[in-house]
């Protein structure tokens, strides 16, 4: 079978979408299956096929996207910025989309609303369309029209996303969230179909992270002091302000700790602002996109993910993979990933007094700390089964196709591991 794996967001990126990306090419091209893998460039100026080394460059398209939505034609556009950037880009992805060729998919596996929405209308007839939503932009963008995009349009922009999000959301034949709480979204706010939705935990390269996390690397961990690891974007909603003002808390009772920031975004400088207002420039140690997470994890002692959204972080499936004791906060999917008390810590978003003292709780009791990190590692180990999620994901595939009629001419359903 021809499968493309397509998402609006860059690929290769620091997040966790391009590494499921990367691990389910990976294991559907040992099942047979031909994969290529669509995306935004690093630098969001082309839109590529990465293992094809075939792109389209935006300032090839632009112009013409410029003449066609003016100002005066389509004014809306141009109310909103971040309205504005969007138009422009979905429609490059589009139409970049097209050029490249989509023709030779059987199935064409996008991984968020707006690549969903784009690719639905250039598919070709017989390619079968499977959505799956790593998290609701809407949601992010609601949350960011009230902090970094906050403007006398945001209202409009609101209205724009809570669309753009309905219709990515209902494309496809499937639509594939990992947790009851998505899935409770986008039938509740966006009118998805119940029956299009399916719930499928992620799968994960257990055997490979582990192998991984046993190589050397130029980092060393401190003698006498325990190592708090957060791995992860380094964006607003991240809440990664409110670990570094708990850890602020945390040096006034004690210097037995070292906190490690692994990642790269746009909020980075704002963090280091922040760290060197609070003195803590010798405690924080900032490392930018690394390539040996599996060893920094195995090196550290408490993982924490203080989110203000979030749907199902790789982080966190990392770190319980690793036997970390995990601290994260209470909103979106992670209450489903992480047991309070059991696999690991949960905590009020945002409440940095509460979240300075569970930190302070897994340094002290030692036993304690260990005990959530062994229970998160055999969840973890039995919850994220590359070969279960695979396989459930092919028989989703098969499934949508079969429903469709696309796989009668083509016999895609007939080589379907």
């Amino acid at each position: 079978m021809k499968i493309l794996l397509a998402t609006y967001w860059p690929i290769p990126h620091v997040g966790g979408v391009w590494s499921y990306m990367v691990q389910l090419k990976k294991k559907l091209e040992s099942l047979g299956h031909e994969v290529d893998m669509l995306g935004y460039d690093e630098d969001n100026i082309s839109v590529h096929i990465v293992n094809e080394n075939r792109k389209v460059d935006s300032d090839k398209l632009l112009p013409l996207l410029n003449a066609k939505l003016n100002a005066q034609t389509y004014p809306a556009i141009y109310a909103n910025d971040l309205v504005k950037y969007t138009e422009f880009h979905r429609y490059v992805y589009e139409l970049s989309a097209a050029y490249l060729g989509l023709e030779k998919y059987d199935v064409i596996h996008t991984q968020d609303v707006i690549s969903t929405a784009s690719i639905d209308r250039v598919r070709p007839e017989k390619s079968t369309l499977i959505a799956t939503l790593h998290g609701s932009v809407a949601h992010e963008v609601r949350h960011q029209l009230k902090t970094i995009h906050k403007s006398n349009t945001s209202y409009m922009a609101r209205v724009y996303y809570d669309e753009l999000e309905r219709l990515g959301a209902t494309s496809a034949e499937v639509t594939i969230v990992a947790n009851e709480w998505l899935k409770n979204i986008l039938t509740n706010e966006f009118q998805v179909p119940n029956e299009q939705i399916k719930i499928l935990h992620y799968g994960f390269d257990t055997e490979n992270f582990i192998k991984r996390s046993k190589e050397k690397s130029s980092i060393l961990r401190p003698k006498n002091k325990k190592v708090i690891i957060y791995s992860g974007r380094l964006v607003e909603l991240k809440g990664v302000h409110h670990l570094i003002a708990a850890l602020s808390e945390l040096k006034k009772v004690r210097k037995d700790w070292v906190c490690w920031i692994v990642g790269n975004g746009d909020y980075q400088e704002e963090l280091k602002v922040q760290r060197k207002v609070l003195g803590l420039e010798d405690d924080i140690l900032f490392f930018g996109k690394r390539e040996d997470i599996p060893y920094l994890l195995a090196n550290s002692d408490i993982f924490v993910l203080p989110s203000l959204l979030e749907n199902q972080p790789l982080s966190v499936i990392e770190a319980q993979i690793a036997g970390k004791a995990i601290i994260v906060s209470d909103v979106g999917g992670l209450p489903e990933m992480v047991e309070d008390g059991v696999t690991g810590l949960v905590t009020p978003a945002g409440d940095t007094k509460t979240l300075y003292k569970k930190i302070n709780l897994l340094l002290d009791d030692e036993k304690y700390r260990k005990r959530l990190g062994s229970n998160a590692k055999k969840w973890g180990m039995t919850h994220w089964s590359m070969d279960k999620g695979v396989k459930e994901l092919t028989e989703i595939y098969k499934s949508a196709i079969s429903e469709s009629g696309k796989g009668e001419n083509n016999g895609a359903s007939d080589h379907i591991n």
